[in-house]
């Protein structure tokens, strides 16, 4: 991790993974560049795009790592923010990738600099912010930000990832929480919000992808039908799923058409053996154990344990752990199993 600094004097703190051609990725709403690293699930996304090329993230300010700013958020302020960690990655053209907020963030530098970009990825965007929710809907969600961030952070969790786990969900709502003040998060939303791309989109020179889930909670698919209509040439790719986080659910089902469109190499799949201690874990699961009960038995704190099942989970490819019991099983009883 490093630090750079806007033209405004705001520091900004990057993280680069990987090696080879940048992609540059603009995040959604809130990040924070380490609790999203501790997260087994945001983690392994990240790693997913990042072979073959130089990954570079960046909190913006006000979020994560990175100073807050006195400025009130805007689309300007943004491009100030990615231009200085453009400025950091030192190699043109690069490839952009945005993803929720982030793809505005994206399209609105792209038709700016058509130079710099070699392709541009877009997921889980919009053009138009009026047209994410009806403005009842988000005048109430902005209320609660502002009055019961705890809450907030809940509510906004179950609409971005309905299908992550519970755990997952629990951890993502506390990184929010982590990422900024109440004041910092309802000001980014609502600029998320009122921001509109529209007629930015025929100024995009890049060859552009859009991916989108298919019944995403957060940005209506025909959202990203309207960016890719609107840029020359845009491929859209709609792809399973509810979540509007491109980690929760079925990421390599996001991942694989990104990697695909940017010229890299499509990624093995994960390993199906575990670690000595994985395999206890699983064992405790195939049992009927709890986290709590799991972590009593191996003397180690619930969270732990959690963490273990999660990465259990993310290693064998699975999304529950029923999934996890029934291959443990299956391992134990194969022939010629030392299980």
């Amino acid at each position: 991790m490093g630090r750079l600094t806007a033209t405004d004097g705001t520091e900004i703190a990057y993280a680069t993974i990987g090696a080879g051609r940048p992609l540059v990725y603009v995040s959604g709403w809130l990040s924070h560049l380490q609790l999203s690293w501790d997260l087994p699930e945001e983690r392994a996304f990240y790693e997913s795009l990042g072979k073959g090329c130089r990954l570079v993230r960046y909190d913006r300010a006000g979020c994560g790592l990175s100073a807050a700013s006195d400025r009130a958020p805007s689309m300007s302020h943004e491009l100030e923010q990615l231009a200085a960690v453009v400025d950091a990655v030192g190699v043109e053209p690069f490839d952009l990738m945005g993803t929720s907020m982030g793809a505005l963030v994206a399209v609105a530098w792209a038709a700016a600099h058509p130079e710099s970009v070699r392709r541009l990825v877009l997921y889980g965007g919009w053009a138009s912010g009026a047209e994410v929710s009806p403005p009842a809907v988000q005048d109430h969600i902005l209320g609660l930000i502002e009055s019961h961030w705890g809450l907030g952070s809940d509510v906004l969790t179950d609409i971005f990832a309905p299908d992550a786990s519970s755990a997952s969900r629990q951890q993502f709502a506390h990184y929010q929480r982590a990422s900024s003040t109440a004041e910092t998060a309802r000001s980014l939303l609502a600029m998320s919000y009122s921001l509109d791309v529209s007629d930015l989109l025929p100024r995009v020179r890049a060859p552009t992808l859009v991916v989108h889930r298919a019944q995403d909670r957060a940005a209506p698919v025909e959202q990203a039908a309207a960016l890719a209509d609107g840029i020359p040439d845009a491929r859209l790719v709609v792809v399973p799923g509810r979540s509007h986080l491109p980690y929760a659910g079925d990421a390599q089902g996001v991942v694989t058409p990104i990697r695909r469109f940017l010229g890299l190499r499509s990624l093995p799949r994960g390993p199906r053996t575990l670690t000595p201690r994985q395999t206890e874990v699983a064992a405790l699961v195939s049992a009927g154990c709890t986290n709590r009960e799991i972590a009593t038995r191996l003397g180690i704190d619930e969270r732990s344990a959690e963490g273990h099942v999660e990465r259990i989970r993310l290693r064998l490819g699975f999304t529950s752990r029923a999934q996890i019991a029934a291959w443990f099983v299956a391992q134990r009883d194969a022939p010629g199993s030392t299980k």
